[in-house]
């Protein structure tokens, strides 16, 4: 009798419930087992609405019980710790978990070395941080508030520039909407003299210009050297600041310091064109634990998440199945930039760069693909 094969995922984000979903697909008698601290799924593109108000907690957490139940997925409440026995034992805060393939979709980590970083609210961190963002916004009467983001010089990809846009944005036009947007300062950051490049230059100079007619003013191109309580300081000067969000660059989790996998410059996971982690066998990466060839503006989005996952589990299928590996992912940057009200679609892929700037549409449209994405976990 032929055992069925033993397959670990990491991570209940995008990449890793992709990864779940697109084997499942593939077949139906591999056991799997899915390894995260919890059950749920924390919807993080909603996070932009939570400081007006369009959304709150309740509404972007999504019990997996349900999607378990169906897809016929043991759960390993845990933390990942490490790897042994070439990657066929992963360490976790709840006991060993043996495997016969290995997906790690445990998402990244950012980098916390800039002094006086706890000064600054990191959106991206979660639910908790948006809400932080909403409560500081209501208690305000006035002041500056700091919107900026930097990268990880040793690794072009590891950015998450986009949500800081539609904060700098949403917020803008949320404090117009409650009538108080002249008793506030805007100012964008960024070390980059050219903010959202990875968008493409169309969307640069849109973005730019948003800025100029909403009145945010800029600080660019300078390398950023710290955060006070009250002030924002780079080599280039230093401003006031009542409010500081800052997304820094990301770079792998720690535990991957605990295992033997290849790593990129930046220190996530090295990967090749079929997701595989260079030099391991039957071990995998999906989303932003990874480092991945391709373009450097390839997107850590969780579209992006979504195409590796599907590369991941074809390539760890045929591997089990003793077939060559040959699945690759498209590389594609899909952004609606949301404005709680309208948003500007940017398209980026190795041949082509579109926007379209400022429809109500498009917030429609980045709500309803919300309702649709997550009707497959509820």
């Amino acid at each position: 009798m032929t055992r069925n094969h033993e397959i670990t995922v990491i991570g209940a984000g995008f990449g890793g419930l992709s990864t779940i979903r697109e084997l499942r697909k593939r077949d139906k008698a591999a056991r799997i087992t899915l390894v995260a601290p919890r059950a749920e799924l924390h919807y993080l593109p909603g996070i932009i609405w939570i400081p007006c108000g369009l959304r709150k907690r309740e509404q972007l957490i999504v019990p997996l019980d349900a999607f378990l139940k169906r897809n016929d997925v043991r759960f390993h409440a845990a933390e990942a710790t490490g790897l042994s026995d070439d990657g066929r034992t992963l360490q976790t805060s709840a006991g060993d978990v043996a495997n016969d393939a290995l997906v790690i979709a445990s998402g990244g980590r950012f980098i916390k070395k800039l002094p006086g970083i706890e000064h600054a609210i990191t959106p991206c961190e979660g639910i908790a941080a948006a809400e932080r963002i909403r409560d500081r916004l209501r208690e305000m009467q006035g002041g500056t508030i700091a919107i900026g983001f930097a990268g990880n010089p040793n690794e072009p990809q590891a950015m998450r520039g986009g949500p800081m846009f539609e904060f700098l944005f949403g917020i803008d036009r949320q404090l117009r909407r409650e009538g108080r947007r002249e008793r506030f300062e805007i100012v964008f950051f960024s070390p980059a003299a050219e903010p959202g490049k990875r968008l493409g230059g169309k969307a640069v100079t849109h973005l730019l210009a948003e800025m100029q007619r909403r009145g945010i003013r800029t600080h660019l191109g300078h390398k950023m050297k710290r955060f006070d309580a009250d002030r924002v300081v780079t080599e280039g000067g230093e401003f006031k600041a009542d409010l500081i969000l800052f997304m820094p660059g990301m770079t792998g989790n720690l535990w991957f310091d605990q295992t033997k996998l290849a790593r990129s410059p930046g220190g996530l996971l090295q990967a090749d064109a079929h997701c595989r982690v260079a030099g391991s066998e039957r071990v995998y990466v999906a989303g932003d634990s990874g480092s991945f060839p391709g373009p450097d503006w390839m997107p850590k989005q969780a579209h992006m998440a979504d195409l590796q996952a599907g590369a991941a589990a074809a390539n760890l299928l045929a591997e089990l199945a003793g077939r060559p590996a040959t699945a690759t992912f498209k590389t594609e940057l899909v952004c609606i930039v949301d404005a709680i009200d309208q948003g500007s679609l940017v398209y980026r892929s190795p041949d082509r760069n579109m926007l379209v700037p400022n429809l109500h549409l498009l917030h429609l449209a980045k709500r309803a693909f919300e309702w649709k994405y997550l009707r497959a976990y509820r």
